[in-house]
């Protein structure tokens, strides 16, 4: 019986060079930021938005997504290791109990962190090239959820973040963990957040006119998050602390997210309709 499950026992490091492993999860996560990158440069040109805000905008973006997504995990899921140890929330370096040290790299990043970086980032960005926020983040929103499914692939190649037992034919047995077959959380996750970005994207292509004033960032953040939400009741918890939780710190993180993101929808809806309507009224 066990034989039919997928057997799951990739090494998550391809190769080393000069001593530090260069891993799956660097570069399928990177890989995604490329590709995220050249459609918000097509984006960019439909929307007549000069290409140097474009790079100025990455680098905004890559920071925020990242400091957020370190101190989210820090801060939320192993508070008191990483408060005891400061310096390992940024340095990819752990000392070992022998006195010395080892590469570890950085295998903590929550995503409700990243959202989070990521918005203050768009603030900042805002400020600087003085683009307007509530664009900025629509256009962003458009590629969010194809970053989440390369995040959510790299997470697989880690084998981490994994489903609970179960018996459905498309069960992985992640080796490196156990021998136990599991639903793949991280495949649910990222199929989900790939449909996401279909829908959203043909959305842009074809109602930009009508879908405007946050709508889409208020669309993608809710299906992300409620696809998270569902998608964690097949979830291992990640921490101990969660073992006593009816709702564990993803679904709980997740709540207001989803809460704000049907905020930006219903404001989208009706400020455009509001605009479309006193465009076409000619005592306006």
């Amino acid at each position: 019986m066990v034989a039919n499950f997928i057997h799951w026992n990739v090494n998550p490091v391809i190769f080393t060079l000069f001593g530090i492993p260069i891993r799956y999860y660097g570069v399928v996560f990177v890989g995604g930021l490329v590709l995220c990158f050249y459609i918000l440069k097509w984006i960019f040109r439909k929307e007549n938005i000069s290409l140097t805000n474009l790079n100025v905008l990455t680098i905004y973006a890559i920071i925020g997504i990242f400091v957020g997504a370190r101190l989210g995990h820090c801060l939320f899921y192993e508070p008191s290791y990483f408060l005891s140890h400061p310096l390992e929330i940024f340095i990819p370096i752990q000392l070992k109990e022998d006195g010395g040290y080892a590469f570890v790299g950085y295998k903590g990043l929550a995503s409700h962190g990243g959202t989070f970086g990521l918005i203050l980032a768009l603030i900042f960005y805002s400020i600087k090239t003085k683009e307007s926020f509530i664009k900025t983040i629509d256009l962003i929103a458009v590629v969010a959820p194809l970053g989440g499914c390369f995040i959510r692939l790299a997470n697989l190649m880690n084998s981490e973040i994994i489903g609970i037992p179960s018996n459905v034919p498309w069960s992985f047995i992640f080796v490196k963990v156990d021998n136990i077959p599991r639903h793949p959380a991280q495949l649910y996750e990222a199929i989900a957040y790939l449909f996401i970005f279909g829908l959203i994207f043909y959305l842009y292509k074809t109602k930009r006119e009508k879908l405007q004033n946050g709508f889409f960032f208020g669309l993608a953040i809710t299906l992300i998050f409620a696809a998270r939400f569902i998608i964690e009741f097949i979830k291992e918890k990640q921490v101990p602390f969660e073992e006593q939780m009816k709702l564990d710190m993803g679904q709980l993180l997740s709540i207001p997210f989803i809460i704000l993101g049907i905020g930006f929808i219903i404001w989208g809806i009706v400020k455009t309709n509001k605009q479309r309507t006193i465009s076409k009224d000619p005592l306006q």
